[in-house]
């Protein structure tokens, strides 16, 4: 039985430095048991550790306006062939901190497995119909070509009836595939630990918590936001100041609060 964990991380533009990949690898290394893997899908490999493999992000023929603004190239994971990938892989968005184990969501049930990012999410619970999410994402290399292979076909067609990749992945995989992880193990910063509006600024966010493990920073503020000194957020949701647990986990997986 082959024992090797993929994951698989995408980094285009210039919003995330070369720093962001390798403390995300240095922490799923951590998180992970036995041989790892560890694929950045980039169209800038400068500055990234050597331990990491890169390729170019396969060409989708994207608009300049939904390369940098959607999340449409994480499709390109569903080709029938991704360079010399296979198995089952693990897709995290750059803005992913780990802080558990990882080795059991490669092995739970479901075809896809994504976040609910329906009200379920915030709550930690409810009956609303799930909504996939693709900032942490299990699926298995080859298994849904059509995935691909549709948007390719006609991509205006498709960005204007599904609007962004998460819908568009939840309503294009066959009935059944989708499945979510349970609602503790993926917390958002902003739903689960994040402080409500102008408390922030002077309570520091809650840390993750026992169970969890991964913290979803999805829009801002980003992580390395929390590493660094000032202010942080959208008002009204600020924060001030470094936040220790953050801190401490950018520091152990190799990063470095005062330059990154």
């Amino acid at each position: 039985m082959n024992s090797l964990k993929t994951v698989i991380c995408m980094k285009w533009g210039t919003l995330y430095p070369a720093s962001y990949v390798n403390v995300l690898y240095h922490a799923v290394r951590r998180h992970i048991t036995g041989d790892l893997r560890f694929v950045c899908l980039t169209d800038d490999a400068h500055g990234l550790d050597p331990a990491i493999d890169h390729f170019p992000i396969p060409d989708m023929g994207l608009s300049d306006f939904d390369w940098k603004k959607g999340g449409w190239p994480k499709l390109s994971v569903f080709k029938e062939t991704l360079y010399d990938l296979s198995g089952r892989c693990l897709f995290l968005d750059l803005d992913s901190v780990i802080t558990g184990p990882l080795d059991a969501l490669f092995d739970h049930p479901g075809d896809v497995v994504t976040i609910d990012t329906s009200p379920n999410w915030a709550r930690l619970g409810g009956n609303d119909a799930p909504m996939a999410g693709t900032g942490v994402f299990t699926f298995t290399i080859g298994q849904f070509p059509e995935i691909f292979d549709r948007f390719m076909a006609d991509h205006s067609g498709m960005v204007a009836k599904y609007r962004i990749e998460q819908i568009y992945l939840q309503g294009e995989l066959p009935e059944g595939a989708l499945r979510f992880w349970p609602l503790d193990w993926v917390l958002s910063f902003k739903y689960h630990l994040r402080r409500p509006p102008l408390l922030g600024l002077v309570q520091r966010p809650k840390p993750p918590l026992p169970d969890t493990r991964v913290v979803a920073f999805h829009g801002e503020p980003r992580p390395i936001d929390l590493v660094r000194p000032g202010v942080w957020g959208i008002a009204p949701h600020l924060g001030r100041g470094r936040v220790p647990w953050a801190v401490n986990y950018w520091r152990e997986n190799g990063g470095n609060p005062e330059r990154d």
